[in-house]
């Protein structure tokens, strides 16, 4: 697999995936030491407070990353795709897994023993710089999402995680623009900090307004500018061309209005 596939939107630091990052004689040597498993959709690759065994590096296809608290309050925590890596915080520390990483799609991934990984990265000072730089900019990330989030209603939230998902995700079609990734509501509630009902309720204003368009884990945006005047953005969101345009993914766009 080559770089191009795992390339950033040119959004923030911490979309790029962790194979991006690294210079290609790191990356093919750290895929050698994994083996390739695959996971149907909706299938657990990860489960919160078990004991870290692997490390896995995601090849082809999208999962959640979820946390629940004792209440049974579940919260989306990220998604992640290819290029990404999902279970290194355990493996390095220890510790038992902070989250569950569920597959949103038939996915393939490379799993690497954490005693192999942790050999392989206190052996090479630029991948543990690369997987550094990665931690620190998935937390700048989510301070800053959360300084975001702490000034907003619910409905603004609600936008500007819509409008991720698009920038991200969105993929056009007849009617508007997709969002390419199954997430239920109680999913995108918890991306928000709000109750399913409230989404419920978000979404059928939306629907009624004839801003987006819903069905059973599918979301159609066909007014993107009314999400953006809700959530208080200027900026047009720029939509990801359809796999085959001839661009990789996440590098070649388009405006949406």
């Amino acid at each position: 697999m080559s770089a191009a596939a795992w390339s950033g939107d040119g959004g923030l630091d911490d979309r790029v995936p962790f194979l991006a990052r690294l210079e290609s004689e790191d990356r093919a040597a750290l895929l050698t030491l994994g083996r390739e498993l695959s996971f149907p959709s909706r299938a657990a690759l990860m489960h919160q407070h078990e004991p870290s065994s692997h490390v896995l590096l995601i090849l082809h296809g999208w999962t959640k990353v979820t946390a629940s608290a004792e209440n049974g309050y579940e919260a989306l925590l990220a998604l992640r795709g290819p290029g990404d890596i999902v279970g290194e915080s355990a493996a390095l520390t220890g510790r038992p897994r902070s989250a569950t990483v569920t597959a949103l799609a038939p996915v393939r991934a490379a799993a690497i023993e954490h005693g192999s990984f942790r050999e392989f990265v206190a052996h090479s000072p630029a991948v543990s710089l690369k997987l550094l730089g990665l931690t620190s900019d998935r937390t700048r990330a989510a301070d800053q999402r959360r300084l975001e989030f702490a000034s907003m209603s619910v409905r603004e939230r609600f936008a500007v995680l819509l409008l991720d998902l698009l920038r991200t995700h969105g993929r056009r079609n007849e009617t508007g623009i997709e969002i390419d990734v199954p997430l239920s509501k109680q999913e995108l509630a918890g991306a928000v900090g709000a109750s399913r009902e409230m989404v419920q309720r978000l979404l059928k204003d939306l629907r009624t307004r004839g801003i987006v368009i819903t069905g059973r884990r599918t979301l159609v945006v066909i007014h993107p500018g009314a999400l953006r005047r809700i959530a208080g953005i200027a900026q047009p969101v720029s939509v990801a061309l359809p796999v085959g345009s001839g661009a990789p993914p996440g590098r070649r766009s388009t405006s949406a209005s």
